[in-house]
C-alpha cells in the first residue's frame, strides 16, 4: 500500500518549527537558510566530478552558474554544455550542482529535514541524503527525499551491507491530487538508534527498523553522517522508472530541452539538523 500525503497545514508547522529550533540552540546542530549572497562554504563543501556513479548522465562543477543563492533560497542549477571534460579526461554534455556537509557537520541520531521544491521531467534526479565516511554501503546510507522526474512521488530508502542498490528498504510515498514535488514541502528523518522515521510536511511515510534491515545485512546507522544535495541528470534508478535510452541513459529529450532553456533546477530554502 502506497502512503498518500497530507500538505499545507504541516508544512506552516514544520516552517515554525525550523524558526523555534534555530531559536534554540542546544537543540540545533546545524541549520542553514541560505541567506548569504554565495553559498556558505564554512557549512558546505562543492563536490567536483571524478569517478561517475549510478549511470549518471552529468558532471559536478564549482561554478556560480550550476551552485548560487537566490532572495534567500539555494539553487543547484543543471546546465547543457556539450564539450565538458572532466580532470579525468572524461567527457559529458550536461553540468550541475553537488554539495555535503562532510567532516563540518557530522551527526549520530536526531532530525534532519529540509524545504525543498524540484523540476519535474523524465531523468531529473534531485536528492536530499547522507552518507557515513568511509566504505559504501558498509556505512550506510539515508535517501530523505528522491525523484526522478515524476512529480507526483518520491521514495525512501536505506542502503547498507546486503541491502544496497536495488534495495529492499525502499518507500514510494505518492502526493494527493493537486499538489506534487514541484511545490515546496518539507522532507525529514528521525534517526535513532533503532530505527528511522521519514515524514513530508511531518506525516510519517516510512519507517525503517533495525530488526527490518538485519534480515538483509549488518544495521549501518550507529555512525556519524554527512548531508548532501544534488541534482542528477538520466542514470540507473531514472532508467530504471523511465525505461528512457535516448538522447541519455535515463533523460529523455523533454527534460534535455527543458536543460537547454534553463529551466532545470533544484530549490532549498533551509536544511536543519537537530538532536
Amino acid at each position: 500500500m502506497q502512503l498518500r500525503l497530507l500538505t499545507l497545514p504541516a508544512l506552516l508547522w514544520f516552517s515554525a518549527t525550523a524558526a523555534l529550533a534555530q531559536q534554540t540552540k542546544t537543540d540545533t546542530v546545524f541549520f542553514d537558510d541560505f541567506k548569504g549572497k554565495t553559498l556558505d562554504r564554512s557549512k558546505w563543501n562543492v563536490e567536483i566530478t571524478g569517478r561517475t556513479v549510478n549511470d549518471e548522465q552529468q558532471a559536478y562543477i564549482d561554478s556560480a552558474a550550476t551552485i548560487y543563492t537566490e532572495n534567500g533560497v539555494l539553487i543547484l542549477k543543471a546546465l547543457y554544455k556539450p564539450g565538458h571534460t572532466s580532470n579525468e579526461g572524461k567527457k559529458y554534455d550536461l553540468v550541475s550542482g553537488r554539495i555535503n556537509t562532510r567532516n563540518k557537520v557530522m551527526f549520530t541520531y536526531g532530525s534532519a529535514s529540509a524545504r525543498v521544491k524540484v523540476t519535474g521531467g523524465d531523468g531529473m534526479w534531485p536528492a536530499f541524503w547522507a552518507l557515513g565516511k568511509g566504505q559504501w554501503p558498509a556505512t550506510g546510507e539515508i535517501d530523505i527525499m528522491e525523484t526522478v522526474g515524476n512529480t507526483g512521488w518520491i521514495s525512501n530508502a536505506l542502503h547498507g551491507p546486503g541491502y544496497f542498490g536495488n534495495t529492499p528498504l525502499v518507500y514510494r510515498a505518492y502526493f494527493p491530487k493537486g499538489t506534487n514535488a514541484s511545490q515546496w514541502h518539507v522532507y525529514s528523518v528521525d534517526w535513532t538508534k533503532n530505527s528511522l522515521t521519514f515524514k513530508v510536511d511531518g506525516k510519517v511515510t516510512y519507517t525503517v527498523t533495525r530488526a527490518m534491515a538485519e534480515k538483509y545485512g549488518k544495521w549501518a546507522f550507529d555512525n556519524p553522517k554527512f548531508l548532501i544535495l544534488n541534482f542528477a541528470l538520466g542514470g540507473g534508478y531514472p532508467n530504471g522508472v523511465n525505461k528512457v535510452s535516448k538522447p541519455y541513459f535515463g533523460l529523455s529529450q523533454a527534460s534535455v530541452d527543458q536543460i537547454k532553456a534553463g529551466n532545470a533546477k533544484y530549490y532549498v530554502d533551509w536544511v536543519l539538523i537537530t538532536r
